[in-house]
């Protein structure tokens, strides 16, 4: 289904290092979190309604946060492509996780609110009517959540998208909660004890946890943390495979956002070689890396001497350069 997906809306979908691509799986991703959470919510909230189950009411909302979370991804994949302009040089790819960050506080909101609701059914408990119907709807809840933490997770891992992988864990939970509203609600209707309150309570739980973890992964990257080792050293190993480099340090990273990194480094060449072809090299070196990773790289260039078989750092002057 999901590969079906990506053929039928996505041009060129295994491209994902072009950032069409990659931004074009991502509104696939909302848009579609869009739909089935928009039924799932509507579904459970007529169900809730009818029964009186504060539970599944808790479980219709909190697919709710789910379409305004998928309404706000979209939104950002749509900001992210946005080119650079005077105010924002580097571009708005950064729309990405302040989308994600809006989200998480509309999740702890209604997280808030439905642990509230919850507990105060639990000291004021409600018969609930029990329906069929309703373990229908949240058996189907089961199946849709089930297989959008597959289709999110497939997704946020094709793409490298931290906003994806947060959707697919959120519906994880998802389908926890529901199961948890599932098995309350056939334990209440034979056994006659009220699970209602406490089981809206523990989905509200689920609902907190769940703003806590995405507000803390999504403040990460906007308050600048280390870049992922792996692309380091895919840089490394790639400015490293032209053979008259002798070596690099100072590599430095910066994350603008998903699909726009910049970076720095210092290569060290030998100081015999013309300046004109170490300039040529270094140009190449950096389309190479921004082609097969999607790196804005700008390289110092270090001429190094070879001095008893060793190749020593040589510093030298701008008039130095010149002389030469």
């Amino acid at each position: 289904m999901t590969d079906f997906l990506l053929k039928l809306f996505v041009k060129d979908y295994k491209n994902t290092e072009n950032r069409q691509t990659r931004s074009a799986i991502g509104k696939l991703a909302g848009t579609t979190g869009i739909v089935f959470n928009c039924l799932l919510f509507l579904g459970k909230l007529a169900v809730g309604i009818f029964s009186g189950a504060v539970s599944v009411i808790a479980d219709g909302l909190n697919n709710l946060s789910d379409f305004f979370s998928s309404v706000v991804t979209l939104l950002g994949f749509r900001l992210a492509q946005r080119p650079a302009d005077k105010e924002h040089p580097y571009g708005h790819a950064r729309y990405e996780y302040i989308s994600a960050l809006v989200v998480a506080a509309s999740i702890l909101f209604i997280g808030f609110e439905l642990a509230k609701t919850s507990a105060q059914r639990i000291f004021a408990p409600q018969p609930v009517l029990f329906s069929y119907v309703t373990v229908g709807v949240l058996v189907f809840s089961l199946i849709v959540k089930g297989w959008l933490w597959y289709f999110y997770g497939k997704l946020g891992r094709k793409i490298d998208s931290e906003s994806l992988k947060a959707s697919a864990v959120d519906s994880r939970n998802d389908v926890f909660t529901s199961a948890a509203v599932l098995v309350g609600c056939l334990i209440s209707h034979f056994s006659g004890f009220e699970l209602d309150g406490y089981m809206g309570l523990g989905v509200a739980a689920f609902i907190l946890y769940s703003g806590v973890r995405l507000a803390k992964e999504t403040m990460s990257p906007l308050l600048g943390q280390r870049a992922d080792k792996a692309l380091e050293e895919k840089i490394r190993t790639l400015v490293l495979e032209n053979e008259k480099v002798l070596g690099l340090h100072d590599l430095l990273i910066h994350d603008y956002g998903p699909g726009k990194c910049h970076a720095t480094v210092h290569v060290e060449l030998s100081a015999e070689q013309d300046l004109l072809e170490c300039h040529d090299m270094i140009d190449e070196i950096e389309w190479q890396v921004l082609q097969q990773l999607n790196v804005h790289l700008v390289i110092h260039y270090d001429p190094v001497l070879q001095n008893d078989g060793e190749w020593l750092q040589m510093q030298r002057t701008g008039e130095e350069i010149l002389a030469d």
